[in-house]
C-alpha cells in the first residue's frame, strides 16, 4: 500500500478515527465503572453506617451511648481496613467511641478536609489510613434530640484497596477487549479498503490490456458509481481511433495530391535541355523527398499514439534475416539474429521493420564477414534494446554525427540514398526512443535502438 493512493489514505483516515475513540471509550468506561464501584461501596459503608446510628441513639439521649458490635469481625482486628468512630463536633481532640481495629487512632474526616456534605449530611472521601492504607470514608452528622444539643461524628470507613483491585481486573479486560476490537476494526478496514478499490485495479489491468494490444474496449460489469469511467475512457480510445484513421487518410490524400504534380513537372523538365530544366528536375526531386520525409514523420507520429498496436521483435528479426541472407548470399556473410523471449515492440510492426532494416542493411552492405543483432530488455522492463554490431572499417566519431544526418553518405561506392539511419533515427524519436551510433567490439560500426516494451 503506498503512501500517495487511495488505499493507504482511506485505510489511515479509518485507523486514525479508531485509534482515537478506542482509548477515549476506554477512558470513559473505567471512569463509569469506578462510578459505580464507588457508589456501590458507599451503599455497603451506609449499611454499617446506619447500624452504628441505630445502636448508638437508643432512647433519645443527648449524647451517643457506646454502639454495639456491627457483626463483622473485620472491625475487630486490629488495623485490618474497616473502621468506625464517634467523635463530637464541639471541638474535642479524641473520639468519643472507635471500633477495636481502630486501637488509638482516629479517621482522618471528610469534613476535617473541606468536603461539602451532601443533603443527607454525609460526606465521603479516599483518606489516608492509620497503616498507610487508601481508606474510602464516609460521614454523618448526626444531632441527637433536644435543644442546644451537640453534634456528632458518624464515620465508617472501609479498604479503597477493594475498589482498586476490582477496578484493574476490569481495566485490564477492557483493555483486552478494546484491542482484540481495534485490530478487528483495523483489518475490516483494510479489506473493505481493497475490496472497495478492487474495481479500479481491474480497470488498470483492462487499461494495460488494451494498451498492449490484448483487447480493445473496457469489458465488463463495474460498480454503479464507476461507469461513467468505463463508458468516458472506451469513447475516448474510439475517438483516438477514430482520429488518427482521419489523419492517414488525410497524409495519403495529401501525398498524392502533391506528387502527381510533382512527377508531372520533372517529366516536362527532363524532355527539355538547358540548365533551367536539369534545376527544375534537381528541385522536384529535393520537394518529393522532402514531401515524403515529413509526410512519414505525420504518419509515424499519429500512429505512435495508437492505443494497442504491438509487434512480435523475433518474428521480425527472423523474416530480416531471411530476406538478408537471400540478398548477400554469394558474399558468403554470416548473420546472427537473437531476441529475448517474449518481447514485443509497443508500436506497429512496419515501423519497426522500417527501423532495423535500414539498420541490418546497412551493417550488412559495410561487414566483411558477420553481423550481430541483439535484441534484449532494458532496466526496468518498459524498454527494450536492438543492438547490431558489423566487422566492417567502422565510422569515426565526426562521421557517425554526420550518418545520422539526412541525405548523408559517407562513401558513394556504395547504393543508397543517405536517408536510411536519418530515418531510422526520426522514428526512434517519434516513439521516444533513442538511436545512437558506437565503435563495435567486433571491430566496425555499433548501432543502438531503445524503444518502448509493450
Amino acid at each position: 500500500m503506498r503512501f500517495n493512493s487511495l488505499a493507504f489514505r482511506l485505510f489511515a483516515s479509518a485507523a486514525a478515527w479508531t485509534l482515537v475513540v478506542i482509548p477515549v471509550t476506554a477512558i470513559l468506561l473505567i471512569s463509569l465503572y469506578r462510578t459505580t464501584l464507588e457508589r456501590n461501596f458507599d451503599a455497603r459503608l451506609n449499611v454499617y453506617m446506619t447500624s452504628l446510628v441505630a445502636s448508638s441513639t437508643v432512647g433519645g439521649a443527648r449524647q451517643p451511648q457506646e454502639p454495639a458490635p456491627l457483626g463483622e469481625p473485620i472491625f475487630t482486628i486490629p488495623f485490618s481496613g474497616w473502621y468506625w468512630q464517634v467523635k463530637a463536633l464541639d471541638g474535642s481532640v479524641r473520639p468519643l467511641y472507635v471500633s477495636d481495629s481502630l486501637l488509638d487512632q482516629q479517621l482522618n474526616l471528610p469534613s476535617q478536609n473541606g468536603i461539602p456534605p451532601d443533603n443527607s449530611l454525609t460526606r465521603s472521601a479516599y483518606a489516608q489510613g492509620p497503616e498507610g492504607q487508601r481508606l474510602r470514608v464516609l460521614e454523618r452528622e448526626i444531632r441527637p434530640a433536644g435543644p442546644n444539643s451537640t453534634p456528632y461524628s458518624y464515620a465508617v470507613a472501609g479498604d479503597g484497596a477493594e475498589i482498586e483491585r476490582d477496578l484493574s481486573g476490569f481495566t485490564r479486560l477492557l483493555i483486552a477487549a478494546l484491542g482484540v476490537l481495534g485490530l478487528g476494526l483495523l483489518a475490516a478496514t483494510y479489506f473493505q479498503v481493497r475490496f472497495g478499490l478492487s474495481p479500479l485495479g481491474n480497470i488498470r489491468k483492462d487499461l494495460a490490456a488494451i494498451r498492449s494490444g490484448q483487447a480493445e474496449k473496457l469489458e465488463g460489469e463495474l460498480p454503479y458509481e464507476i461507469r461513467p469511467l468505463q463508458q468516458e475512457l472506451n469513447a475516448l480510445i474510439q475517438s483516438n481511433r477514430e482520429i488518427v484513421d482521419r489523419a492517414r487518410t488525410h497524409v495519403g490524400n495529401l501525398a498524392h495530391a502533391l506528387k502527381t504534380p510533382l512527377s508531372v513537372i520533372a517529366n516536362e523538365a527532363r524532355t527539355h535541355k538547358g540548365p533551367l530544366a536539369e534545376k527544375v528536375v534537381e528541385q522536384a526531386e529535393v520537394m518529393r523527398t522532402q514531401i515524403t520525409h515529413h509526410l512519414d514523420r505525420a504518419r509515424v507520429a499519429a500512429r505512435s499514439s495508437v492505443i494497442g498496436d504491438v509487434t512480435d521483435v523475433d518474428q521480425v528479426l527472423q523474416g530480416l534475416k531471411r530476406a538478408l541472407d537471400r540478398i548477400h548470399e554469394e558474399r558468403g556473410l554470416s548473420l546472427e539474429v537473437e531476441a529475448a523471449p517474449g518481447l514485443k515492440f509497443q508500436g506497429e510492426r512496419q515501423d519497426f521493420e522500417e527501423m532495423v532494416g535500414n539498420l541490418l542493411d546497412n551493417a550488412c552492405k559495410w561487414a566483411t564477414s558477420q553481423v550481430k543483432a541483439t535484441a534484449r530488455v532494458a532496466e526496468g522492463n518498459k524498454r527494450f534494446l536492438v543492438i547490431i554490431d558489423d566487422d566492417g572499417p567502422g565510422l569515426t566519431e565526426e562521421q557517425r554525427k554526420r550518418a545520422v544526418k539526412r541525405g548523408q553518405r559517407l562513401d558513394e561506392s556504395k547504393p543508397g540514398s543517405g536517408l536510411g539511419l536519418s530515418i531510422v533515427a526520426d522514428l526512434a524519436h517519434l516513439y521516444k526512443g533513442r538511436f545512437e551510433l558506437e565503435p563495435s567490439p567486433e571491430g566496425g560500426l555499433r548501432a543502438k535502438l531503445e524503444l518502448p516494451a509493450a
